[in-house]
């Protein structure tokens, strides 16, 4: 039986493969990408119903589609998205193969390239860019026995409020999906609990501009990656109800009791630590921050853009932060399920290659790994603060395919002054 063979090798059928799929393309490098499930299955299954678009439609794209159909202010529905990415794959002729699972990628000894098993047969690539994304493997602390009489989930498997038990709900993690999360559950009636740690929380909109477009002239989105293990700062931000500020005093006030960090459970009785006061006033300090610099360009270039006063305006704290709860206990307060909006881990065991540091994270630049012929792209601050959004990644893509091109090009040099000069890349 024959094996096939390819340049690039490309697992993910997410947004960053099908970017990374248009730019290949562009640069006539053969390639074909794997998808374990169906294009862009995170945004349809990995998603609760209600969930839209943290960005309005004519930011959170690709450069070369709009969305057809739809308000460009609007905040699209989760399977909007999926159906984007699903049409633009098919406009830019990615080769997905559906249902294929990469296993295990290992050196060819002695010819370059890789042997990569997978669940449909083995594949020799040249080279493999892992396009799996910052959310693979959902993260629940083990701070709650799974032997405890309550329901536990993470953020990634809730779907809508008649999915619960009845009885009140703990929310544990307050970025944009667990105070989402909370508010969907306050707002069908349920009695809720959030558990809030440190956060940024922008200003939804400000002065008739979305934060999306001020993140965009202050030149926030291309601030330079962090120092590693400084990468993930939790933001709280929503575009749910046509898109609103998320505030956790406005929250409070509307019947969900705050918390500080979770710590520790003990005979039924949940603790956590005394920082809500500290962590509400530090995402506090982060939206005036916001405002302050939207207000200083405004000033700096002239534009004509109206006062907003009101946005510094704040709700009165509600009793929950003012007396902060040190401990919950399950019984008494009625609590028959926890949803843990903790954050994902990623796996890149299937790659075996010295690519990677003693915690598993890859060590790269801007994408391109220490190891040669290896590839990441959807990593947080891969390159930029936009890396994990849909035009983010876009860019991050682009400049993988123009090294991969660069390579091909010195490989195939043959005495002519043909080659690609590094410095052509972006």
């Amino acid at each position: 039986m024959s094996i096939e063979k390819t340049d690039t090798l490309v697992v993910g059928g997410g947004q960053a493969g099908i970017a990374l799929s248009e730019h290949l393309g562009n640069n006539d490098v053969p390639h074909i990408i794997l998808e374990k499930n169906r294009t862009a299955e995170a945004w349809r299954t990995g998603r609760w119903d209600a969930l839209v678009a943290n960005g309005p439609a004519w930011h959170d794209r690709f450069p070369s589609l709009l969305f057809k159909g739809d308000d460009p202010d609007a905040f699209v529905p989760k399977d909007r998205v999926a159906d984007y990415l699903v049409e633009y794959a098919e406009m830019v002729k990615a080769p997905i193969r559906e249902g294929v699972e990469a296993l295990k990628a290992e050196r060819l000894p002695g010819e370059g390239g890789f042997k990569v098993e997978t669940s449909a047969g083995e594949i020799h690539a040249k080279r493999i860019v892992a396009a799996t994304g910052a959310f693979q493997h959902p993260v629940i602390p083990p701070i709650v026995p799974e032997t405890v009489d309550v329901k536990q989930l993470h953020s990634f498997y809730y779907k809508n409020p008649e999915q619960l038990p009845e009885g009140a709900v703990m929310v544990v993690g307050a970025g944009s999906s667990g105070a989402q999360i909370a508010d969907e559950l306050n707002r069908a009636g349920r009695k809720v609990f959030l558990s809030v740690g440190p956060h940024d929380r922008p200003p939804r909109r400000y002065r008739s501009r979305d934060n999306v477009w001020w993140l965009g002239v202050l030149g926030l989105w291309d601030m330079a990656a962090q120092k590693p293990g400084t990468e993930h700062v939790t933001i709280s931000v929503s575009g749910a109800h046509g898109g609103h500020t998320m505030d956790f005093r406005r929250l409070g006030n509307e019947g969900v009791t705050l918390t500080g960090m979770t710590k520790s459970f003990e005979n039924g009785v949940l603790s956590f630590a005394n920082d809500l006061q500290a962590n509400v006033a530090a995402g506090d300090a982060n939206y005036l921050e916001m405002l302050d610099m939207a207000d200083a360009y405004v000033e700096r270039t002239g534009i004509d853009l109206p006062e907003e006063p009101e946005a510094r305006k704040t709700f009165a704290d509600p009793d929950s932060l003012t007396n902060p709860l040190t401990l919950v206990d399950f019984a008494k307060e009625g609590i028959n399920t926890i949803i843990w909006a903790t954050g994902f881990r990623q796996d890149f065991s299937w790659i075996k290659a010295d690519a990677f540091d003693a915690k598993g994270a890859p060590i790269h630049q801007r994408g391109v790994s220490i190891a040669p012929d290896i590839y990441f792209l959807g990593l947080p601050w891969q390159s930029r603060r936009g890396s994990t959004f849909i035009w983010g990644v876009w860019h991050d893509a682009k400049y993988i395919a123009d090294q991969i091109a660069i390579q091909r090009a010195y490989a195939n040099y043959e005495g002519e002054a043909a080659i690609i000069a590094p410095a052509a890349a972006e």
